[in-house]
């Protein structure tokens, strides 16, 4: 073997990280290039209509402004509400969440997963644990979480199905509590008051025809999800949730008082 022959042999060996790294980086690249993309296409979706400069700083701050907390939403769930003081209103809500702590949930509610979804409303989830330790009053606000998982009735649409039996294993012993700020059942604006919702704790409550439409639009099937979390215990509800399951409920409404300075 020739001097000149190892020598460029031995360039090559060294020269291999530096071509992976290069491969990595330019992977990285085109993620971000298409994550770009993909934001540059939604933003401009939604900004159709509007003012030419309001495209483009929509676009510009889309693309330039970092954004924290939505970036570390890590978990899409699909699911139903009813208001808290009217079962025949329901409405079916599409969550976004941050698990901000070990027995926290906070998310965002949208009428649907799309790029023009209208923001409809939040939720907090907390641990069995926690909900047991807040004052009875509180406890009036929030609904348990044992049936919607049962049932199927709530899905993390897009998760397959072994992950999603462990991630609804430990959600059917949680409660939330929600208020939506836009009744898009009624108005296409929001008007009015926050509302408080409820969520469902039998057959015979959700309207059929929502969740056949919801399983249709998302390609999944409400039967086979209950099937498949059969074996996943029913906690014992904490009394307190569910207020409506008495008769009585509680709701939002707007009280005059003096301002003070």
């Amino acid at each position: 073997m020739t001097p000149h022959h190892t020598s460029r042999s031995s360039r090559s060996r060294r020269g291999w990280p530096g071509v992976l790294g290069l491969g990595v980086a330019s992977g990285v690249a085109a993620a971000l290039s298409v994550l770009a993309g993909r934001k540059a296409v939604a933003t401009l979706k939604v900004g159709q209509g509007h003012p030419p400069l309001h495209r483009a700083l929509d676009l510009g701050a889309g693309l330039m402004q970092p954004k924290y907390p939505l970036e570390a939403m890590s978990t899409y769930l699909n699911g139903f509400h009813m208001y808290a003081d009217e079962m025949g209103r329901q409405v079916e809500a599409t969550h976004f969440c941050i698990h901000l702590r070990h027995d926290l949930h906070q998310c965002v509610i949208f009428d649907r997963n799309a790029p023009d979804a209208r923001l409809i409303g939040i939720e907090y989830i907390i641990s069995e644990e926690r909900f047991r330790d807040l004052p009875d009053e509180e406890k009036r606000l929030w609904h348990s979480h044992h049936y919607e998982v049962k049932s199927g009735l709530l899905t993390a649409p897009g998760i397959p199905e072994i992950a999603e039996h462990a991630y609804f294993n430990d959600l059917v012993s949680t409660y939330g509590k929600t208020f939506h700020t836009w009744q898009y059942d009624r108005d296409d604006f929001p008007y009015g008051l926050p509302q408080l919702m409820m969520g469902f704790t039998d057959d015979g409550q959700a309207h059929e025809v929502l969740i056949h439409g919801r399983d249709r639009a998302l390609g999944l099937s409400t039967p086979h999800m209950r099937q498949n979390r059969a074996d996943i215990p029913t906690p014992t509800i904490v009394p307190g949730a569910n207020p409506w399951e008495s008769g009585r409920t509680v709701q939002t409404s707007l009280e005059e008082k003096d301002f003070k300075r």
